[in-house]
């Protein structure tokens, strides 16, 4: 795709280990034949906008440096826009990027896929008015975890995901969840509850394994109450989707999911949505991805 394109840079993706990896791939885009600009935002709000603007100006393509909260914010400027959206894993679990069959390990080999501009044109998952996600939203134990590594100061990295997880899991009791689907309503007490839009999230958990991007529709994965020692048995299954075979799991897809529940804060592509209620809407074809 010789052209105009604007790449949305996170310097601190994989910890800042990423900044090496950057000057190779604007290289070989430039060498493609690609006129290219940088956004680097002072803050996640300022990127966002230094987005948007970009993408009023039509560039031929927006292309994400980083990983899928990169992603995400990119999503925010290009969907229901016309801007194909590229995506350049860098980051640490880049499961968008698996999802829609970039090469997730490989940023000169994804900076080629940018360069051959094959569109697709998948959907978006719309959450109220004005926010989107690409991947996974979750409610429940795994975000009330985040919300806690968030808090921690300490230890660094994926480390503080771990304390979080033991601290939460001392108190953690089953949520009672009320889940609109379509207009029919179910109500039970859960552990977490996951709306796909794609499979994974978390670095490959694949917690709705069959979900499909340009479906039309939203996979829902609930899994039920069930014992502390039970659910951390069952917990690494959901790497490889095997969780569905549990008997405490349910999943079924709806275009419109709405979500209640107490003390219950959102996730979706790894970034803080809100608290519930919530509505979860499929749009198909929001967005277009260079694949």
């Amino acid at each position: 795709m010789p052209g105009e394109i604007a790449v949305l840079v996170n310097p601190a993706a994989r910890g800042g280990r990423s900044r090496g990896l950057l000057a190779p791939a604007l290289d070989r885009l430039r060498r493609g034949g690609a006129e290219v600009s940088v956004i680097v935002g002072d803050s996640p709000q300022d990127a966002l906008e230094r987005a948007c603007t970009a993408v009023a100006e039509r560039p031929d393509a927006l292309v994400a440096f980083g990983g899928d909260g990169l992603v995400h914010l990119a999503v925010q400027a290009v969907a229901g826009t016309d801007v194909p959206l590229g995506i350049i894993p860098a980051g640490t679990g880049n499961d968008i990027a698996d999802a829609l069959g970039l090469p997730k390990k490989d940023p000169l080999a994804a900076a080629d896929v940018v360069l051959r501009g094959r569109v697709r044109t998948v959907d978006a998952a719309r959450v109220g008015q004005d926010e989107w996600f690409a991947s996974v939203l979750c409610c429940g134990f795994d975000s009330r975890v985040n919300e806690r590594a968030n808090r921690l100061s300490w230890p660094p990295g994926m480390a503080k995901y771990l304390v979080a997880l033991v601290e939460e899991l001392r108190s953690f009791t089953p949520i009672p969840f009320r889940i609109d689907l379509d207009g029919e309503v179910v109500e039970r007490e859960a552990m977490l509850v996951a709306v796909g839009n794609t499979r994974s999230y978390g670095a490959g958990m694949r917690v709705c394994p069959d979900a499909v991007p340009d479906d039309g529709l939203l996979d829902v994965m609930i899994l039920g109450a069930v014992p502390k020692g039970r659910f951390l048995r069952a917990f690494p299954s959901v790497y490889k989707g095997t969780h569905v075979g549990h008997p405490a799991v349910t999943i079924t897809r709806a275009r419109r999911v709405e979500l209640q529940a107490p003390d219950v804060v959102a996730y979706a592509d790894g970034e803080r949505i809100g608290p519930t209620p919530l509505v979860c809407e499929a749009v198909p074809g929001a967005l277009r991805v260079l694949t």
